[in-house]
């Protein structure tokens, strides 16, 4: 069960590398050594940029957490951020729950932080402000 999730949730990253309409090398390699952070191997990852799994339903605050962020890494790690980018990840926050002034502050505050990547600390204080 662990693993179709994991695979779910990188089926969602690779349609957000191609929100842009091209998957970068460095986004590929980024959710490669994901895929085998959560114990997929290159093959299973591989395939799912042909055959892709439908998003699973994620349950409790830090699986949203979690996802989006990683979400927001894919959309960032090649350092171009374009506008359907944004609002496929705006989309994917919406989907799974995810407040809108939340998603409207993380994408604002990207642009503070070096290769917009926000720290896991402010990125948890973003969302408890929203949340409490």
């Amino acid at each position: 069960m662990e693993k179709e999730n994991n695979k779910a949730l990188l089926s969602d990253l690779i349609a957000l590398a191609r929100a842009d309409d091209k998957v970068t090398d460095i986004e590929y390699d980024f959710i490669m050594r994901l895929g085998g952070r959560m114990q997929l191997s290159a093959d299973e990852v591989e395939a799912l940029f042909d055959n892709p799994l439908p998003s699973k339903p994620l349950f409790t605050e830090l699986e949203r957490i979690t996802h989006f962020y990683k979400l927001v890494l894919v959309m960032n790690v090649d350092n171009e951020t374009h506008l359907k980018e944004i609002i496929a990840v705006r989309n994917f926050g919406l989907k799974m729950g995810v407040r809108p002034g939340v998603l409207d502050q993380i994408l604002l505050r990207m642009d503070d932080f070096e290769d917009k990547i926000i720290p896991s600390e402010d990125l948890l204080k973003i969302f408890q402000t929203y949340y409490n």
